[in-house]
């Protein structure tokens, strides 16, 4: 066991694009110039506790009306005016959080490393639950008003009863022998719990009993090694209407029938950050610090941007006309959703972005890596 957490961790870095087989890993690309055509205007900026933290944390903020949620890696939380920044309460749980945050229906969650699962009052901030799950919870619960679902490290998923806490449910799965540091967050909607696994599948529950309703593969374990045949998704869900789509490490990126589990398309891909979509384009960041975008129509690739090579990149998120992506630098780049090409930049933390941002109507969030929240907005 100790063998194999050291191995997650060490696919974390791996995972930043180089190939295993390389001789000489190569730097990480360097900045290009470009010509600014938009301008991103810093609205407010504030502090959330450490931040993401040492370890591979992606603690992505959430909004709920006109109120912007964050938490630290040591349990500081912390609810905002999303236009202004003003700071509405902020609590310190003193846990080791690590699944941040999700909120909705007057909850805001989150998980630890500890495995305990917290629920508090979005209003307030004060605590109305906690529970217990058997690992780490690596990504942010999910509510649909009745039942809270949490997903753990090994691939289990949990339903919590969302007023008070008690375990509906249980269903375990096998996860593979090596993964990447990290769980994409589960969807739910009125009937189905859906999760990515480390195993390349995509596992539709019913939310209610916790039995399956359909299961479709995305990727094939391929390679002599285990390394070659890791084929996790990490990224997150991603749900439009009625279409799931999902990205997968050394695999595929694919858009599935949400009902069914029915593969409506698929292109091979790696990618351990996920995927946005608009204006009938899927967008994807790559493992090797490309970004591509996608028509849906065809499954072909419209346009790849790869100026941005190992500098390991974030999920992207669709902002107006463009596609923000962060990077590990800490600069928040805007590229076009026509080709792909940069049309504005804006340094937001020294210590790195690597939680996809997170966008709002006319506002983008970024939430840097030593624990800045800043809202911008075109100008």
């Amino acid at each position: 066991m100790r063998w194999k957490n050291a191995a997650v961790l060490a696919l974390a870095l791996l995972a930043v694009g180089c190939s295993s087989n390389s001789k000489k890993e190569l730097p990480p690309a360097d900045l290009p110039d470009i010509t600014e055509e938009v301008t991103l205007s810093k609205g407010w900026s504030r502090s959330v506790g450490d931040g993401q933290g040492s370890t591979y944390n992606l603690l992505v903020p959430a909004v709920d009306g006109d109120t912007i949620f964050a938490a630290d890696v040591d349990g500081v939380v912390m609810a905002l005016n999303r236009f202004n920044g003003d700071v509405i309460w902020k609590k310190d749980f003193e846990l080791p959080v690590s699944g941040a945050v999700g909120v909705g229906y007057g909850l805001v969650m989150f998980g630890t490393l500890k495995g305990e699962v917290v629920a508090l009052d979005a209003t307030n901030g004060e605590e109305k639950w906690r529970a217990r799950v058997k690992g780490e919870v690596l990504a942010p619960p999910a509510n649909n008003g009745d039942v809270v679902v949490v997903q753990t490290q090994n691939d289990s998923l949990v339903g919590f009863d969302a007023a008070t806490g008690n375990q509906r449910w249980i269903y375990e799965n096998t996860p593979a022998v090596l993964t990447l540091r990290g769980t994409g967050a589960p969807i739910v909607t009125n009937n189905l719990a859906v999760a990515g696994l480390s195993t390349g599948k995509v596992l539709a529950l019913d939310i209610q009993r916790g039995i399956p309703v359909w299961e479709s593969r995305v990727a094939v374990p391929q390679g002599r090694s285990e390394l070659d045949r890791v084929v996790d998704i990490d990224g997150g869900l991603l749900l439009s209407g009625g279409t799931l789509y999902v990205a997968t490490y050394q695999g595929r990126v694919a858009a599935l029938e949400l009902e069914s589990g029915r593969v409506l398309w698929e292109r091979e891909a790696s990618s351990y950050a996920g995927v946005a979509q608009g204006f009938g384009n899927v967008y994807v960041s790559l493992a090797n610090g490309s970004v591509e975008g996608v028509d849906e129509r065809s499954a072909s690739a419209l346009w790849t941007n790869d100026a941005l090579a190992r500098r390991q990149l974030s999920a992207p998120e669709v902002f107006s006309s463009y596609v923000a992506v962060g990077d590990y630098e800490g600069y928040l780049h805007l590229l076009s959703q026509v080709d792909g090409h940069f049309v504005g930049r804006e340094k937001i933390d020294g210590d790195g972005l690597r939680a996809r941002p997170l966008v709002v109507g006319e506002w983008v969030y970024a939430f840097g890596n030593s624990g800045k929240l800043v809202g911008l907005t075109i100008r």
